[in-house]
């Protein structure tokens, strides 16, 4: 993977939580490019200082004009950001497409854990990828097996500092950027009872849980009749990759269906999403909806599992549009996608109505989604993290050198980009 056009003049957005941004500029500096720095909050200022930093401090509804006057001013031919469907995002894919300037969107990996995603212009609903199984086919035809990636072992702990971090500098300097609103709660005291309130349930489903996750294992029990629903983070920005309100409405929409169409002899098992058990736990929703419908008794909700076991013993697997659906598929289990994913793909996931695919789900086309894998590599995924560096790459940001970072030096004067003036020349 090559970022093309070359780099000349950077700008940076919001980056995940912690120093990756930062790192990710000495790297972007040291093959040539000048770079810039927009911070919004104090979290971003606690990670991100120096003489490049524009802090904005602004209302949301007047950053679109501000980020037209810093492109222009900065003469900026590329954007960089962690997430596209961020509120202080949009406006900056927008702009980038509208002045044919290349924006660059990190997110996390799609094939995890050993990946981040960096891709032009958009990821996962917004993701210029083909739905066409014949692209895959024809693109990977002459390309080699691709190179193992350096494992990068366990990053929650660093993730988790960052983030802490971030809550209390967000928080205690709130008065520095008094219009910011973060598109999630970040309030430290709030996320500190919430936390703890998950450090309770997880030791609580821990212990009550662990004969339910033994009967899944057990062909006289579930093995084998069971399909596995994960759920995703309740305000995660995928809901707005599906025609879905809520993750409540999913959740509505799956179980009625299941109920309706499903063979009585099988069960539906809902599994939590870990990082969303300080926030939500769905256990009276469930039994009330169940209740409603009949079905209370063929609906098992649990909050962990060793996924490879589950995987192993599951008809199919039915998301919202997770990147769960992709180790799914690697492991040979039956999709169907009731969102817009990258990997909903005809051969690759079910194409049929949820209803019949509780009947039938099919079969995966194992040789289709390895090419589709295998191009990932090669289009948008990086072997790194954003939370901790692998030494063995040798580079700031923690990113492979030999992807990433394979970037040319960047020409005298781009040739596509134009001579950009001020705001109202630019809004002309």
């Amino acid at each position: 993977m090559r970022l093309e056009p070359p780099v000349e003049r950077a700008l940076l957005l919001q980056g995940p939580v912690g120093p990756f941004f930062r790192r990710l500029a000495d790297d972007l500096r040291e093959r040539g490019a000048h770079v810039t720095k927009v911070n919004f909050n104090a979290g971003d200022g606690l990670f991100y200082r120096g003489d490049d930093v524009i802090s904005y401090r602004g209302r949301m509804q007047d950053w679109p004009a501000r980020l037209r006057e810093i492109v222009a001013e900065k003469k900026i031919d590329s954007i960089f950001l962690f997430g596209d469907c961020r509120p202080i995002h949009v406006p900056a894919v927008k702009l980038a497409k509208e002045l044919g300037i290349a924006v660059w969107v990190f997110e996390e990996g799609y094939l995890r854990p050993n990946f981040v995603t960096v891709e032009r212009g958009g990821v996962n609903g917004n993701s210029s990828l083909p739905k066409d199984p014949e692209f895959y086919r024809r693109k990977t035809a002459k390309l080699g097996p691709a190179p193992r990636p350096t494992p990068i072992g366990n990053a929650f702990y660093h993730h988790a500092l960052w983030t802490i971090l971030h809550s209390w500098a967000v928080t205690l300097g709130f008065f520095l950027y008094p219009h910011y609103t973060h598109h999630r709660t970040v309030n430290t005291f709030y996320q500190f009872f919430c936390w703890w309130r998950g450090a309770m349930r997880k030791a609580w489903y821990g212990l009550t849980q662990k004969r339910v996750l033994r009967d899944l294992a057990d062909r006289q029990r579930y093995a084998g009749r069971y399909f596995l629903m994960p759920l995703q983070v309740h305000c995660d920005s995928q809901l707005s990759h599906s025609d879905y309100g809520s993750m409540e409405a999913f959740i509505d929409d799956v179980v009625e269906q299941f109920a309706a169409h499903a063979p009585k002899d099988t069960v539906l098992v809902v599994k939590h999403h870990p990082h969303d058990m300080p926030y939500k736990d769905y256990t009276r929703y469930l039994r009330r909806l169940g209740d409603r419908l009949g079905c209370r008794d063929r609906i098992v909700y649990i909050h962990g599992g060793h996924l490879p076991t589950l995987l192993k013993h599951t008809r199919g697997v039915v998301t919202m549009n997770s990147t769960f659906g992709t180790s799914a598929l690697a492991h040979k289990v039956p999709v169907k996608v009731m969102g817009r994913a990258i990997y909903d793909i005809p051969g690759i996931t079910s194409q049929r109505p949820l209803a019949e695919f509780f009947v039938a789900p099919g079969k995966v086309d194992r040789r289709l989604f390895s090419r589709f894998e295998r191009w990932l590599r090669e289009a948008n995924q990086v072997n790194g993290s954003f939370y901790k560096r692998v030494g063995a790459f040798g580079t700031a940001s923690g990113l492979e050198p030999a992807t990433f970072l394979a970037l040319p030096r960047p020409a005298p004067a781009p040739a596509h980009l134009p001579e950009l003036g001020t705001h109202d020349q630019i809004a002309r």
